[in-house]
């Protein structure tokens, strides 16, 4: 059976409920490698009293710590929220090849960000020389639900 996008994502929603429930914001993310997820981060600021430890950056550093390198290339990072600039940076230092996420910033933070602060994920896979993917939008009513109940 193949996995789909929603299946990781779903995977990654279960991770963000994680992250709810230690007190942390509700972002949750899975990497996968050729159809398996091969690490599981969800939220851990406030838990550890680090404000660079998002869902995004904290599955990172599992992995690579894991496999030893800092080259993901081949893998997919799903994020239930469209990351944002400082984990947008680190996909793309990481190599990260895709990028999936549920909902974006501008409907999930309305009232926080302006317009042009919003997209900077996608700015990167359009300006950038690496070959990022960027999917967005994946089970995005249910990922934004988790960050309704946050407000």
């Amino acid at each position: 059976m193949q996995n789909t996008h929603e299946d990781f994502m779903n995977e990654a929603i279960l991770e963000s409920k994680k992250s709810t429930a230690e007190g942390n914001g509700p972002t949750g993310c899975v990497i996968v490698k050729d159809g398996e997820i091969v690490a599981r981060g969800h939220n851990e600021e406030h838990a550890n009293c680090d404000p660079t430890a998002h869902a995004e950056i904290v599955t990172i550093r599992r992995l690579c710590s894991k496999i030893g390198t800092k080259n993901l290339n081949g893998y997919t990072l799903y994020s239930t929220l469209q990351p944002c600039g400082m984990c947008s940076i680190a996909c793309l230092w990481a190599n990260v090849s895709t990028v999936v996420y549920g909902a974006s910033r501008k409907n999930v933070h309305k009232d926080l960000f302006k317009e042009e602060h919003l997209n900077t994920i996608d700015f990167i896979a359009d300006s950038s020389n690496k070959d990022l993917k960027v999917l967005p939008d994946i089970l995005a009513e249910e990922c934004a639900a988790l960050y309704a109940k946050q407000v």
